[in-house]
């Protein structure tokens, strides 16, 4: 009776989320945790990347596990007439987009010297020129139904810079900085526009990072990964449902009071206050 009473409970929160929601980089990692979050809290989802058959599996998997409504839309953020396809895919689907995580796989390690203007230009599209597109064309629509949230997928390195990590952290800053001046235009309508920034979290990314840490130091990459956890409080990397978890509450609407901020989900290794 318990047990049913519980089943009944979720069902009815399910009902009560049921959002339409657009997830960028929704192929893996923290994309596809995030998406598989709010799926499991009653959301629709449009993921999008730029791998077709991938995408396409991450969705299939999505579906099965979750049982919830997903849909892939293969689609390049970095490109400019991607914003209007993927709004336009949503609207054609489901009728509205409620939710929208702006999420991108990150640019390759390099430090601020190294990197050529070519990689700047290609990290700049994707990062922030992209993302701003897409936000550009939805929030208005949002504010004219009442109801919108907007969360950005940054990283910890934005408050602790990691200097291997150069186009990330000069260009996700700038990302943080449009995310509160987004925030204010439509917070009245009931709009709200977040970021997340995870730190460490075990995904293919940060295997990527290490690897290219260990060519560079000669220092096996095992060493390398232990070294990393130990100087974080928790003592691990994250896990990818825990940045899901994040996104999710602030894609809620118990989270509505919640505007213009910054979610890091770090374990504790950022050290400002």
């Amino acid at each position: 009776m318990l047990e049913d009473c519980s089943k009944t409970a979720r069902t009815q929160e399910a009902a009560i989320n049921a959002r339409n929601a657009l997830v960028g980089g929704g192929s893996a990692g923290i994309g596809y945790a995030v998406a598989e979050q709010l799926l499991r809290s009653g959301h629709r989802v449009v993921i999008t990347g730029r791998r077709d058959e991938q995408l396409r599996s991450a969705a299939l998997r999505l579906g099965e596990d979750t049982g919830g409504t997903v849909h892939a839309l293969v689609n390049d953020v970095s490109e400019p007439k991607s914003a209007a396809a993927a709004l336009d895919e949503v609207e054609s689907r489901y009728g509205a987009l409620d939710v929208l995580v702006l999420n991108a796989g990150g640019p390759p390690p390099g430090r601020i010297l190294e990197v050529e203007d070519e990689r700047w230009q290609q990290a700049f599209e994707l990062l922030l020129l992209g993302p701003l597109r897409l936000a550009r064309l939805a929030l208005p629509r949002m504010a004219a139904r009442g109801f919108g949230r907007v969360v950005l997928v940054t990283s910890a390195a934005v408050r602790q810079p990691q200097p291997d990590l150069a186009t990330s952290v000069v260009l996700r800053s700038a990302v943080t900085a449009a995310a509160k001046l987004l925030s204010r235009e439509f917070a009245a309508e009931g709009v709200t526009v977040n970021c997340v920034a995870p730190g460490a979290t075990a995904t293919e990314r940060r295997r990527e990072i290490l690897d290219a840490r260990a060519r560079i130091t000669s220092v096996a990459y095992e060493d390398l990964d232990a070294a990393d956890a130990a100087g974080i409080p928790a003592g691990r990397a994250g896990r990818p449902e825990e940045i899901g978890a994040a996104v999710t509450f602030l894609a809620s609407a118990a989270a509505g009071y919640i505007n213009g901020t910054v979610l890091t989900v770090d374990g504790g290794r950022t050290e400002t206050i």
